[in-house]
């Protein structure tokens, strides 16, 4: 974050505040933490004894010296909630309908003391002056120090007035990821490919594989819920979110699904499980010319297709075959396909007629993050603005009661615990209704085991995430995931897999990794073959954080990139491996490579063993490969497979003979 400093002071110097001016709002707001701190720091009780009665060892959570129902792991999850319940605060209850996103010091403690660039809140003002106990880390520190500082957070929580446990929650953590607002790379964990290679390998058994690995990882780690899977369809091919999704067709996206799901759950969830919040219903795909409804201009949701009903299908096959724990709802709006034009979450038609009716579904909805407020760094400057789409007239007390509802549970990213004790006091909320929400979000804490023993060893964490065969099966995954998509023939054969030690040019690939399977030279002129990893181009949409991590727009590579490229392959006989983050354009590089890869965040030596034969390829694309501008622009959002004759079609992939 330290980073982030010079363009702070840039961007208030331009507002007009000097020096003076940034150097009081810094000082203000160390003022304001500390003394946020110190105040809740203040309220905490003791920590809760560990006693006896009938045989029984408890945590006393309320620490009133007896077995509470709550408290005794022999009683049923219903009764152990009920009883919660009936002691809680209303402050309490509200606090658990918050995930805000949290994060700990680079040596694994607790953000307590005002640092250069401030966390928006001390730990404890969220842990106890607002009594929230869900949180999303956006933490990246190793397994060892993410257990220290999970277990400093319980021992917090612990000393609140019942001890209600706290649940962590995270997005995906097992690939390196550009897309920081949709993935977090974790040193320390397995490495595997982006779920759409892992919708390439077409092996449902690897990805049941992958979530019990990465449960694994996760549980020793101290998240218990994860935000994830993706069960979009990646129907636009412009859309920034497609390297998250199981592809484009209906099918093969449910089957995925399904896999995902029970290899993080299990067959139903309990104390070794990690909950999935699938997402984001009912289908984040069809986005208006593939632009993201986390920005303005990406609000709408479309369907010229008249195809709605196909996006459903991976929620419905998984709520048939799984125990889906939560759901997410996205940001945008269906447009004219319900009574009103408003972002999902604030849809009651989808929340509660479609999703809690039609499907039954008696698990948490969880909204998206930040839709009701702007987020402001010393309340005065926007650091992301709210996704309110349809709601934006309304008022942020106003857009939680729609919100509510509608039929959502609980509010991902936000704090403003007061917005809605504001709407209980007023009598515009029930406390009824609030109790219904706390009921689902309670259950989940009583399965997953965090009421009776919610810490973790450190040594564990360091020893679980990461283990040598779990990294062994990553790597397998990522190479199965690669898809060949061309491979010419020459006199003397198909050109790959290359044999013997070719002087080889590279880009964008690691010289220490070429040099185990080739000798690498300094020009494509020097070379007998070019090994070049491009990545699909995009065109920045704006100057925001966000826009520039999203990558959107037109999918073809600008003209002097392009030449460039090409003057590379008329050169050298070249094989090109390109990062399918999305569907990229490129009929002149196809046309003129000899040998061409597909593949979806995977390593320089997944690629080289496929490339030298060491691996034989066996992916299938997980979506079409347009074969022009024009006809991405022809697709119509909500419709599979409708690319006007695809460069490679849904499913292509050859393998060595």
């Amino acid at each position: 974050m330290n980073g982030l400093m010079p363009v702070l002071y840039g961007l208030l110097a331009v507002l007009g505040i000097g020096v003076v001016g940034i150097s009081a709002l810094f000082l203000t707001s160390r003022v304001q933490f500390l003394l946020s701190s110190r105040r809740n720091l203040a309220k905490l009780g003791p920590e809760a004894p560990v006693l006896e009665e009938d045989g029984v060892r408890f945590r006393d959570l309320n620490k009133n010296g007896k077995l509470d129902v709550y408290e005794d792991p022999r009683q049923p999850v219903a009764a152990r909630v009920e009883d919660l319940l009936a002691q809680m605060t209303i402050e309490e209850k509200v606090g658990l309908m918050f995930q805000p996103m949290i994060s700990s010091t680079k040596t694994g403690d607790l953000v307590e003391r005002a640092q250069e660039f401030p966390s928006f809140s001390p730990t404890s003002e969220l842990v106890v002056g607002r009594q929230i106990k869900h949180f999303n880390t956006v933490s990246s520190i190793s397994p060892r120090l993410m257990a220290r500082w999970y277990n400093r957070l319980q021992k917090m929580a612990e000393r609140t007035r019942l001890g209600i446990p706290v649940s962590i929650s995270s997005d995906p953590r097992h690939s390196w990821q550009e897309n920081l607002g949709a993935a977090i790379g974790t040193e320390g964990f397995s490495l595997w490919p982006d779920p759409i290679g892992l919708a390439a390998t077409r092996d449902s058994a690897l990805v049941r594989e992958f979530g019990d690995i990465a449960r694994q990882e996760y549980v020793a780690a101290g998240i218990r819920v994860a935000l994830h899977p993706m069960a979009d369809l990646a129907t636009e091919p412009r859309w920034a979110r497609i390297s998250g999704t199981f592809g484009e067709d209906a099918d093969l996206a449910a089957q995925m699904t399904i896999a995902y799901i029970r290899g993080f759950q299990g067959e139903e969830l309990n104390h070794e499980s990690v909950s999935c919040m699938l997402k984001h219903f009912p289908g984040g795909g069809p986005q208006k010319d593939g632009l993201d409804p986390h920005f303005p201009y990406g609000r709408e949701q479309v369907y010229p297709g008249d195809n709605f009903d196909y996006h459903l299908i991976p929620f419905e096959r998984a709520f048939d075959a799984t125990e889906v724990a939560q759901i997410m709802p996205y940001y945008g709006i269906p447009m004219d396909q319900t009574g009103e034009n408003v972002g999902m979450a604030f849809n009651k038609e989808i929340i509660t007629d479609l999703l809690r009716d039609k499907y039954g579904f008696e698990g948490v909805i969880c909204s998206d993050w930040m839709i009701c407020e702007t987020v402001k760094l010393f309340g005065l400057f926007k650091i992301m603005a709210s996704t309110s789409w349809g709601v934006e007239e309304l008022t942020p007390t106003e857009r939680f009661l729609k919100a509510i509802e509608a039929g959502v549970d609980q509010f991902g990213g936000q704090f403003q615990t007061h917005r809605i004790l504001e709407l209980v006091r007023a009598g515009k909320v029930s406390e009824a209704r609030i109790d219904e929400s706390v009921r689902r979000l309670l259950r989940l804490k009583f399965r997953l085991g965090l009421f009776d023993d919610p810490y973790l060893d450190e040594e564990t964490a360091a020893c679980v995430c990461g283990k040598p065969e779990f990294r062994e099966k990553g790597a397998l995954a990522q190479r199965k995931s690669i898809v060949l998509l061309k491979n010419d023939a020459t006199d003397a054969g198909p050109t790959l897999p290359l044999s013997g030690r070719p002087k080889v040019y590279i880009e964008n690939m690691e010289a220490r990794a070429v040099s185990e399977y080739a000798q690498v030279v300094e020009t494509p002129e020097e070379a007998d073959v070019a090994l070049l990893r491009l990545k699909t181009p995009y065109r920045p949409m704006g100057r925001g954080f966000l826009e520039k991590i999203f990558h959107q727009g037109d999918l073809d590579f600008e003209a002097e990139e392009k030449a460039r490229i090409l003057g590379i392959l008329d050169t050298v006989p070249t094989i090109v491996d390109l990062y399918l983050e999305r569907g990229a354009v490129i009929p002149d590089i196809a046309a003129r490579c000899a040998g061409l890869l597909a593949s979806f965040n995977v390593a320089d030596d997944a690629i080289l063993d496929v490339i030298f034969g060491e691996f034989t390829p066996v992916g299938k694309l997980p979506f079409e490969i347009p074969s022009s501008m024009e006809a991405v622009r022809a697709q119509k959002e909500d419709v599979p497979h409708d690319s006007s004759d695809p460069l490679f079609a849904f499913g292509h992939g050859l393998t060595y003979e």
